[in-house]
């Protein structure tokens, strides 16, 4: 039996941190990056660290469906977003993989096939070759994701665009938390046979709090983000009916 409270030394976080670490060191000597970006990119590699060298990990690794999916959230949202905000603007990135059309399907379809069960269970069962492909491909995704979203090159998406595309995410990516919760059996084998219960839940229950906490996650983010945009979109609509404003009673004022 592991010691759900047990602080791991995971890969992950003593390799894929430091490695992310020194190269976003090298990208800072050659671009001029402002401290706030520095402190973005710093915070997502945080969040990694916190939830793979924390008894976090080990309770996902070996008892709850529910904080595995937190470390998946992490890894393809929230770590990714808060490294594209500390990413230099004028970074020359892959084209085609982050244009919006592209970028979004890798991130969903990441999403949904690691999820399908056998998948799922293979990977867990695997925690020191396909578990680690698993994680690493929910963070390059969701780099790819952010990116249209949170820069302006090389795609120059619009602020309304932007709102759309937040839009789209959520109703391609929100299915998978709802269906976890609704679902009447547990569907994940890893975690019904596994020897030990943690906090009193059920396989059943631990799948519908994680399922529904997913859900609710991406409907606060990815609603959050796109109400931004969509605002940015109403007030550059606005200024642009000014401007307009403006150039009529210009004209009118020079026919005079």
């Amino acid at each position: 039996m592991h010691d759900p409270y047990a602080w791991p030394l995971d890969f992950e976080a003593l390799v894929f941190v430091p490695a992310l670490a020194l190269a976003y060191a090298f990208l800072v000597r050659r671009y001029e990056v402002p401290r706030w970006r520095i402190a973005c990119f710093a915070a997502g590699l945080g969040l990694i660290l916190a939830v793979f060298l924390t008894p976090l990990h080990t309770i996902a690794i070996h008892y709850l469906l529910s904080i595995h999916l937190l470390q998946n959230v992490v890894l393809a949202e929230w770590a990714p977003a808060l490294c594209v905000l500390g990413l230099p603007s004028n970074l020359r990135v892959p084209k085609l993989l982050t244009h919006p059309f592209v970028a979004l399907p890798l991130w969903a379809g990441t999403y949904f096939v690691w999820h399908v069960p056998a998948i799922y269970d293979a990977a867990l069962r695997q925690p020191q070759t396909l578990l680690h492909l698993e994680h690493l491909t929910y963070f390059v995704t969701g780099l790819l994701f952010w990116w249209p979203v949170l820069h302006d090159e090389p795609h120059h998406v619009t602020s309304g665009a932007r709102a759309l595309y937040l839009f789209l995410a959520f109703v391609v990516a929100s299915p998978l938390g709802l269906l976890l919760a609704l679902i009447p059996r547990a569907v994940y084998d890893f975690y019904v046979e596994a020897p030990h219960r943690l906090w009193g839940l059920s396989p059943l229950t631990d799948q519908q709090v994680g399922g529904t906490a997913m859900a609710l996650e991406q409907a606060a983010v990815l609603f959050a983000a796109g109400t931004y945009f969509f605002l940015r979109f109403l007030a550059g609509e606005g200024r642009a009916d000014t401007f307009r404003g403006l150039d009529r009673s210009s004209y009118n004022h020079a026919g005079r």
